[in-house]
């Protein structure tokens, strides 16, 4: 199943709706109404899977255009978003550091998250904005200390995170957060694919960023140090993860701040980070008035 949380603006500016993409037998996509405000809520029910494909066009739901359609975060307001740095050997190597032992975390917040297709705005403080195109695992049931087993279970999908990070702030310190947490800053979308359409909870999918047409990042997934099963385990051994979190797992090499001269995003450029059955983030990046 794909499916998302898209603005409908039927009942004012923050209104939303959880949907399932459904191909019709015409071969049109549509975007079947679940029932719920939001993939955070749909997630919440013990069910949400069973829930989720019985909710059909067929059978009466309602249903919006694929086309045009305004995506929201995934999970507009998630407990917590957990993100994992260094985790693909060749951008640890490109940044000049040694393979980690274990996962280098540092959070983000909801009011960061931005939808799929959304402008991102650089912010004025800044000349060294920056790419991170991220597989994102969403947790689609509450888990604490979990083992392989459980931590399989409670992966809903994944979906395509853009860690825009502020570079000359995340390395005023030697810890990041400052870097990563800036406001509406990182598009998360535009679906949360179940593990069944992509290769199961360990997938090896391309991923890559593009900017105005150039490639600069690309890997695989299946390259990842510590995979999707084993941060879920981790993490939950820390603190309970809840229906909707989100954890990003680290970008791979082609980084802007790693390029000799370094790159960074000005404004005008158009940014898309896409991977593998999951689909992509495309963003045009704007200066703060």
């Amino acid at each position: 199943m794909k499916l998302a949380t898209i603005r409908t603006h039927e009942h004012g500016t923050g209104s939303t709706r959880a949907v399932r993409l459904e191909v019709l037998p015409d071969g049109r996509g549509v975007l079947v109404d679940l029932g719920y405000a939001d993939l955070g809520a749909l997630f919440a029910e013990a069910d949400w899977q069973a829930r989720a494909a019985s909710t059909t066009a067929a059978g009466g739901a309602v249903t919006y255009d694929l086309e045009g359609a305004d995506f929201a975060p995934v999970v507009p307001t998630p407990s917590k978003v957990i993100c994992v740095g260094h985790n693909y050997k060749g951008h640890i190597q490109e940044m000049g550091r040694e393979l980690p032992s274990y996962p280098t975390l540092f959070p983000k917040f909801a009011e960061t998250l931005l939808g799929a297709n959304d402008d991102v705005t650089r912010p004025a403080e800044t000349d060294a904005l920056d790419w991170e195109v991220e597989l994102a695992i969403v947790v689609g049931k509450q888990v604490r200390r979990a083992g392989d087993a459980e931590a399989e279970a409670a992966i809903a999908g994944f979906t395509v995170m853009n860690d825009v990070s502020v570079r000359d702030w995340q390395f005023r310190t030697i810890e990041w957060t400052q870097g990563k947490i800036w406001e509406a800053t990182t598009p998360v979308g535009p679906f949360v694919t179940t593990p069944d359409e992509v290769g199961g909870v360990r997938p090896a999918l391309e991923v890559r960023t593009v900017v105005d047409g150039e490639v600069m990042q690309r890997d695989n997934t299946g390259d990842l140090l510590f995979d999707p099963v084993f941060l879920v385990s981790y993490i939950s051994t820390m603190i309970t993860l809840q229906p909707g979190d989100i954890i990003a797992t680290g970008t791979p090499a082609g980084v802007g701040h790693a390029r000799d001269p370094k790159v960074y995003l000005v404004g005008g450029e158009t940014v898309v980070t896409e991977i593998e059955g999951l689909g992509a983030c495309t963003n045009r990046i704007v200066r703060d008035a």
